[in-house]
């Protein structure tokens, strides 16, 4: 049974003030890894919902 996703929400937040120069670059790179962490881990997920209703 294919899986549809009818709605997707996205909030952002955007400061005033233009310092985003003047943060650090390393920031960055510790939430992608983060972010691709919780990617992988929801891949993974999926993946075996996938699997058990193969199964069935």
């Amino acid at each position: 049974m294919p899986i549809e996703i009818k709605e997707l929400v996205i909030r952002a937040i955007v400061e005033p003030g233009g310092d985003a120069d003047k943060k650090q670059p390393d920031s960055g790179a510790k939430k992608q890894s983060g972010n691709d962490e919780t990617v992988a881990e929801c891949v993974e997920q999926v993946l075996e919902i996938l699997r058990r209703q193969r199964e069935r």
